[in-house]
């Protein structure tokens, strides 16, 4: 299991993300251009001091993940998904796929991977939950899939 942020604006997210990766032993990765700095005071504070144990890659963009796992199984998160993210079944080895916290993902990646996109429950006046939220939300379902590997 792996966790793909693409272009990520707020660093508080994103350090709350790496966190939640850190306890359930998941690598997170990072494409594309950041609306900050991994060094920052704010995404270093809410990551508390779990920093040196995070598996971090960063990558230019979406396509050299994807070069990176040509035979990945991607999910694609996104408020306009037809399938409930609990409907599906995860891949051990799946990676999902999270946009930026005022975009999301590019319409034309969810077109191409309809099948592939899953959506979280909400109200349908409101637009989306915060990432943060939703990457532990979509995390631990699919880890539940599977058991809670390793987890006491």
């Amino acid at each position: 299991m792996r966790i793909l942020l693409v272009e990520p604006e707020i660093p508080q997210n994103t350090g709350n993300i790496a966190r939640t990766c850190v306890v359930t032993g998941t690598p997170l990765m990072i494409a594309g251009k950041m609306g900050f700095e991994i060094t920052e005071k704010n995404v270093r504070r809410a990551g508390l001091d779990y920093w040196p144990d995070l598996d971090l890659t960063i990558y230019p963009d979406l396509a050299a993940v994807c070069d990176a796992f040509p035979q990945g199984h991607f999910w694609y998160f996104s408020s306009h998904a037809a399938h409930f993210y609990h409907e599906v079944s995860y891949e051990p080895d799946a990676v999902l796929v999270f946009g930026r916290e005022t975009r999301g993902l590019p319409k034309q990646l969810l077109e191409e991977n309809a099948e592939r996109c899953v959506r979280i429950p909400m109200l349908p006046q409101q637009r989306c939950l915060n990432l943060a939220n939703a990457v532990c939300t979509g995390l631990y379902e699919a880890l539940r899939q599977h058991g809670f590997p390793h987890f006491v």
